[in-house]
């Protein structure tokens, strides 16, 4: 006899409760602990802080706050530059928590940031850090971060097809993802990541 797929009864398991899922792309920079993610609107959010200059780290772990009986499952704790802290909690709408979260968020130390993702739909900057962190766990070889980084110092900026020009011993686009570890920047914002687009170096 032929088995039906298992279907998930109306209201069973609450969405915002459900399991952590694998979300594209895998790579995360700045996630302190193990990156989870409850959607992909979660996981491309935080494809935004991995890209942040602001961001100096996020994390999935202590996101679920209780009242009473009652449980809520916020998506990530992020830190900033300055040390402040803010509870995100993503939907592809903005979402509607109970009353109770804020003020249990603000007790913890931390603001609380709803985040509509339908707002960065056609956002370049997250179209272009999705791009990246397909290169997120790619470790630049020495000698080409050494390259790259002399003809920055020479020639101030150079174009994305330019760059690639320089990485002789690994993969060139792969190696321009040093973007994500802090050595180089580009306009993330006004267009998609293209040969014209300038790389520069990023100096403390």
């Amino acid at each position: 006899m032929k088995s039906s797929p298992f279907e998930r009864p109306p209201g069973d398991v609450v969405p915002r409760n459900e399991p952590p899922r694998f979300c594209y792309p895998l790579a995360t920079v700045k996630c302190v602990g193990s990156p989870f993610f409850r959607s992909q609107e979660a996981r491309d959010f935080a494809c935004l802080h991995d890209v942040d200059p602001d961001v100096s780290r996020w994390t999935c772990d202590g996101v679920e706050l209780c009242y009473g009986e009652e449980t809520y499952r916020v998506d990530f704790v992020v830190t900033g530059n300055d040390d402040r802290t803010f509870m995100a909690d993503v939907g592809e709408d903005a979402p509607r928590p109970p009353d109770w979260i804020e003020p249990a968020v603000g007790r913890l130390g931390h603001a609380y940031r709803p985040v509509a993702m339908h707002d960065f739909v056609d956002s370049y900057r997250l179209a272009n850090a999705k791009d990246l962190l397909r290169y997120g766990l790619y470790r630049c070889p020495l000698g080409d971060r050494v390259r790259i980084l002399a003809a920055l110092d020479e020639m101030g900026s150079l174009t994305v097809a330019e760059a690639l020009s320089a990485f002789r011993e690994g993969r060139p686009m792969a190696c321009l993802a040093l973007i994500l570890q802090g050595f180089l920047e580009i306009d993330l914002d006004d267009a998609l990541i293209g040969s014209e687009t300038a790389v520069r170096r990023i100096r403390d």
